[in-house]
């Protein structure tokens, strides 16, 4: 990461933090008028819904195997906790390696450490 100079702080003094600040809000306001203005047309509406089933149909597998991933995870957590309740996690981790793995993957810590 770059530091910050003298010379880049008097780029962008308070005047002309508060002019881009002033422009981008002005910009929001405008988008956002404009949007309510043509919210209700039903040109609109037909397009946006197309728009939003082509993206639902071209990322429809890409939906199903975060869906399968994340059933795992959830269930090889809920598995842990269950061994991890009843003290039982160094069983867990002998038991289910490939589970320890699936945690893993996902940033869980499996294992004795994670005991409280």
């Amino acid at each position: 990461m770059t530091e910050i100079t003298n010379s880049n702080m008097d780029i962008y003094d308070d005047n002309k933090i508060k002019q881009i600040i002033k422009v981008y809000q002005n910009q929001r306001n405008r988008d956002k008028l404009k949007y309510q203005k043509k919210k209700d047309d039903p040109d609109f509406i037909k397009q946006n819904r197309d728009r939003a089933k082509a993206h639902y149909i071209a990322n429809k597998e890409t939906r199903a195997t975060k869906y399968q991933d994340n059933k795992d995870f959830m269930r090889c957590r809920s598995l842990h906790n269950y061994y991890k309740l009843n003290n039982r996690l160094e069983e867990f981790v002998n038991k289910y390696p490939d589970k320890c793995e699936i945690l893993k993957n996902h940033g869980f810590t499996p294992g004795l450490s994670s005991s409280s």
